[in-house]
């Protein structure tokens, strides 16, 4: 089995087992946005209980399992 590379490059797990990602909406399409807006969408934040079944299968690896 291997890890997913695509998704080891998206997602960070922490030690506690919480799966993180990047905010969307940064890329572009951003000069109308205020330093506020662009500054709360900087940093990691955590997957929903929707999505982390779904990430988690693609880390056979994991240490933790939650």
């Amino acid at each position: 089995m291997k890890t997913n590379k695509a998704a080891a490059r998206r997602f960070k797990i922490t030690g506690t087992g919480k799966i993180l990602r990047r905010q969307a909406g940064k890329r572009h399409l951003n000069e109308w946005m205020s330093k506020d807006v662009k500054r709360k969408l900087s940093g990691w934040t955590e997957l929903t209980k929707d999505q982390k079944q779904n990430v988690l299968e693609l880390f056979p690896y994991r240490k933790y399992v939650r």
